[in-house]
């Protein structure tokens, strides 16, 4: 009992006491770090920094981004999300060359990279970022002209990368085919959210990504119909060009009323050869359902934040064919009031249907999974095979 007693941490094991510490922030583990040497060792260890978060943490300046990079981040590091010094009032440099050198070098596993904030006119392109990065977020950041142009690697780079390589598995005692280039962009996802200095240009260099599968466009209001129109993947003589590999695309506008607004979505008029899922958000609702019916590939289509009628989903979904999933989310569907003898006769017509499914006389209440059933039953006649998904759904009954 004594024992029990005068029991502390030292007692623990090192995976138990590691469980505890994964709970911590970065600020928390650095401070726990400097008890003693064994805390020193067990903070170090690569199990808790596998996803790093620094956007809560204010003020990050690029000294401070050396220190994490040589004392705590290490081959574990899977994911790190950083805040930049856009909106701060101490300004300065915050990303540079040999910082994001050094992060490949010690973080070979990268695979996501976060950004919010942050000023990248100081770099000259993307391919400065780790090669080993698939997902990489960029939220209110600023960006350079030529950011996102890949330039190809010159003969004697792919010699020299290709050599490293195999000296690196020969090192290693691994066998096997070395790779010819490891310098291209390997993302294959992009996320750009509230970035004012995202233009046609840039999308239009998204095309030499040959990885990108998945673009997410929010709020990025110089992008116009134009340039999706130009960057849309399209058959020619001399085979497929633009953004040919994408799968997802997102184009959302939630900006507050009065701003600016480019109707990006009818770029989609064009048609999207590949295209299988589309997200429409805000105010680009509206345009992308007119342009929708172009593409030919679409299998899901989400709407979400936005203001619908029923002919409206109708119109567009009529000729997706290969359409399996319709998501509505918070929409807000406006329903005409009935005449009172057709629209009479009719609810009662409907009342019966529904009454005959449910079995439980409760017709007047709105059912969450089924808001509109007369879009739900038109729906089913166009499409047999789309599978309808409402989340957070209203409807209004207006006069016109």
């Amino acid at each position: 009992m004594a024992d029990f007693r005068t029991s502390t941490l030292d007692y623990f094991p090192e995976n138990i006491l590691i469980d505890i510490l994964s709970y911590l922030g970065v600020r928390e583990l650095i401070r726990t770090g400097r008890v003693c040497k064994r805390w020193r060792r067990l903070v170090k260890d690569q199990r808790l920094w596998r996803a790093v978060d620094l956007t809560a943490w204010k003020g990050v300046t690029s000294r401070m981004l050396w220190v994490l990079l040589r004392q705590y981040l290490g081959t574990g590091l899977r994911c790190l999300r950083l805040r930049g010094l856009l909106l701060s009032a101490r300004g300065g440099a915050f990303l540079s060359e040999s910082w994001l050198k050094a992060l490949s070098s010690r973080c070979p596993r990268l695979r996501s990279l976060s950004l919010l904030h942050a000023d990248l006119r100081g770099l000259r392109s993307c391919q400065l970022l780790p090669t080993t990065l698939q997902v990489l977020e960029l939220r209110g950041c600023e960006l350079p002209q030529g950011f996102f142009t890949q330039t190809p690697p010159s003969p004697e780079n792919q010699a020299g990368a290709a050599s490293t390589a195999a000296t690196q598995q020969q090192g290693r005692g691994q066998t096997g085919k070395v790779p010819a280039s490891t310098s291209g962009i390997a993302i294959e996802m992009l996320v750009l959210d509230n970035v004012p200095s995202f233009t046609d240009l840039h999308l239009q260099s998204l095309a030499s990504w040959l990885k990108l599968s998945r673009l997410e466009l929010r709020n990025v209001l110089r992008v116009t119909a134009e340039g999706l129109r130009r960057s849309a993947a399209q058959e020619t003589d001399s085979g497929l060009n633009g953004l040919s590999r994408l799968k997802y695309l997102e184009i959302g506008h939630f900006g507050r009323p009065g701003a600016q607004l480019q109707m990006a979505s009818l770029g989609l008029g064009v048609g999207w050869l590949g295209l299988e899922e589309l997200s429409l958000g805000g105010k680009e609702v509206g345009p992308g359902l007119l342009s929708a019916s172009r593409l030919r590939d679409l299998k899901r289509l989400r709407l979400r934040c936005c203001k619908l009628r029923e002919m409206q989903v109708l119109r567009s979904c009529r000729t997706l064919r290969e359409l399996r999933r319709l998501e509505f989310c918070e929409v807000f569907f406006q329903v005409c009031p009935k005449t009172p003898e057709r629209g009479g006769e009719r609810q009662v017509e409907e009342g019966r249907e529904d009454g005959a499914d449910s079995g439980d006389g409760s017709n007047d209440k709105l059912d969450e999974n089924d808001p509109v059933p007369s879009l739900r039953r038109s729906l089913a006649a166009l499409l047999p095979q789309c599978t309808l998904l409402f989340t957070n759904c209203t409807v209004t009954i207006t006069s016109d």
